[in-house]
């Protein structure tokens, strides 16, 4: 398999797991020292990360990770694309379209997730 259809699995495996809300598949998929920069600036790491479901604060409705590209570097992937959700955090709406840098890397013969990077989308400024 190359790392396009690589990444591009990966990148609907972690989709099909927020909208599910499945932790342990979330744990799955990402790499022990995985961490995930929030639209907001704050930071969690795997473990935060992978438990945000099951305690009523989290409920992802949709999701989908779309229009993105992916570069390659060795064992590394960047791919910069866009998530939008459908969403509530502690039953307030988290709803939102997203530009998300997904870093994964290759361990063995599987891909993880080692970091998320999400930003709000926005014109550059001046335009």
């Amino acid at each position: 398999m190359d790392t396009n259809q690589e990444v591009r699995e990966l990148g609907q495996r972690w989709a099909e797991a927020e909208r599910k809300g499945d932790n342990a598949a979330l744990a799955e998929l990402a790499a022990e020292d995985f961490t995930l920069v929030g639209p907001l600036g704050f930071v969690l790491v795997r473990d935060q990360w992978a438990n945000r479901y099951g305690h009523g604060g989290l409920v992802t409705h949709e999701l989908s990770w779309d229009d993105y590209t992916i570069r390659e570097y060795g064992d590394v992937a960047v791919a910069v694309g866009v998530v939008t959700q459908k969403a509530e955090f502690q039953g307030q709406p988290a709803d939102g379209r997203f530009r998300v840098t997904q870093i994964s890397v290759r361990r063995g013969d599987r891909r993880l997730l080692a970091g998320l990077h999400y930003s709000p989308i926005a014109a550059p400024p001046g335009r």
